[in-house]
């Protein structure tokens, strides 16, 4: 009886041990990331991006990312441009575009976030080519995502065949 205790005990410290190795939390530093949309009829950005963030560079395959933007906080520079997309993307419905990792890979000084995107009630699979600049505390993720607006229901008339992507998400380690 003891000795199943202590290997049970033993399991279970090995396990929280590897699990902590596995990567490290990020936490976005407050309102200091970018993500910005770009195509040649429409360009602008979102806020309020909110993330969770487990990722190691020694480990990228054992990485986790599940982040959300407000997609109500889009904008164009331009009121009008602004309604259109809001109505495009359907925000009344669908108030959070969300991006959840299945797997993370090196491709060679970069790295490749595979998922789902989650977009106006629909999701698709979506990949996201990103670097990592590691600070210490701190570091900076950079990655682009091309978006087919028509494969998430996206058809008002005007809306462009291809979107990028552009993010820039400077973290800390929390």
């Amino acid at each position: 009886m003891k000795k199943t205790i202590y290997a049970a005990i033993a399991a279970a410290v090995i396990s929280l041990f590897a699990f902590t190795l596995i990567g490290t939390n990020w936490k976005v530093k407050g309102d200091q990331s970018v993500v910005k949309f770009s195509s040649g009829k429409i360009n602008g950005s979102f806020t309020g991006l909110n993330a969770a963030i487990v990722f190691d560079k020694a480990h990228p395959e054992q990485a986790k990312f599940s982040a959300s933007i407000d997609a109500t906080s889009v904008a164009t520079g331009f009121f009008l441009k602004n309604s259109h997309a809001k109505d495009a993307l359907g925000v009344d419905k669908y108030a959070t575009i969300k991006f959840v990792s299945t797997s993370v890979s090196k491709s060679g000084a970069a790295y490749l976030a595979k998922g789902n995107l989650t977009m106006k009630g629909v999701t698709r699979p979506a990949i996201i080519h990103f670097t990592f600049d590691d600070q210490g505390t701190q570091g900076v993720f950079e990655g682009t995502l091309k978006v087919a607006p028509k494969d998430f229901g996206i058809n008002r008339s005007g809306t462009p065949p291809l979107v990028t992507v552009e993010l820039t998400v400077p973290v800390v380690k929390s």
